[in-house]
């Protein structure tokens, strides 16, 4: 049985003061250990909040993660780096580092090795936009995304992986996807895995990273094979980010 996991991606918003009160008000309501979460804050934000969490069921993660070891690559944060500070997980190939920031499949796939070589859980995002929707390309986006990762790291790193499926086209646009239209992309996702290694597509979690909040989370986690949600918007209120919590 898979352990369903939330993760809030609190994005470039918050100061030090505001990121620790909302960590403080997510831990004070987490209650019953039903589901993992973790909350993925911006870099200068996580040495405080790696002290702050510490003991905590609350997981610490990054947004992003280098796609090298170490070197001449000014403003890059190392996986080491990440390490240092106990960073359970990073998201690697979010979309909007894809859109507004030139990550291709291949550097996804590097950013995906190197959280791993550091023992950190990447979070492999993977969506297509609404133009590729409209062309019936979903899958086809999806497999070229995914190939360049197994490519890389090989199937058994999804062993020690986990990916969110962003419809990217349901993020900030005011569209929604239905918990059918999700379940149908995730269920997919499992199939290209299950292909590969049975074992691993029935231990993989598949977050849904689709503009989830309170209203729509209980639906959407009662899909078969939707296991959490890469929250964005709503994980900046705790109250909201708890409600979607305890949806699962």
């Amino acid at each position: 049985m898979r352990r369903s996991l939330v993760v809030g991606n609190w994005k470039m918003n918050g100061t030090l003061a505001s990121a620790e009160a909302l960590a403080k008000g997510i831990m004070a309501g987490l209650g019953s250990d039903h589901a993992d979460i973790a909350v993925c804050s911006p870099y200068v934000h996580i040495p405080a909040l790696s002290q702050l969490l510490k003991n905590s069921k609350l997981a610490l993660g990054a947004q992003n993660v280098a796609d090298k070891s170490s070197g001449a690559f000014t403003g890059e944060v190392s996986a080491a780096m990440l390490n240092e500070f106990g960073c359970k997980y990073a998201i690697v190939g979010h979309s909007e580092r894809r859109t507004y920031y030139g990550d291709t499949n291949e550097s996804v796939a590097a950013r995906f090795c190197q959280a791993q070589a550091q023992n950190i859980i990447p979070i492999l995002c993977v969506g297509e936009t609404l133009d590729q929707r409209e062309k019936d390309e979903t899958f086809a986006v999806i497999d070229e995304q995914m190939d360049a990762v197994v490519a890389a790291a090989g199937i058994a790193a999804f062993n020690t992986a986990v990916i969110a499926y962003e419809p990217v086209w349901a993020i900030g646009t005011g569209k929604t996807a239905t918990d059918e239209q999700a379940q149908e992309v995730h269920k997919y996702i499992r199939g290209y895995i299950a292909a590969k290694d049975r074992s691993v597509a029935e231990k993989i979690r598949i977050l849904y990273g689709g503009s989830a909040k309170p209203e729509n989370a209980k639906g959407l986690f009662a899909m078969p094979d939707i296991d959490g949600g890469l929250i964005g918007g709503a994980s900046l209120d705790a109250d909201s980010f708890l409600k979607i919590y305890h949806s699962i």
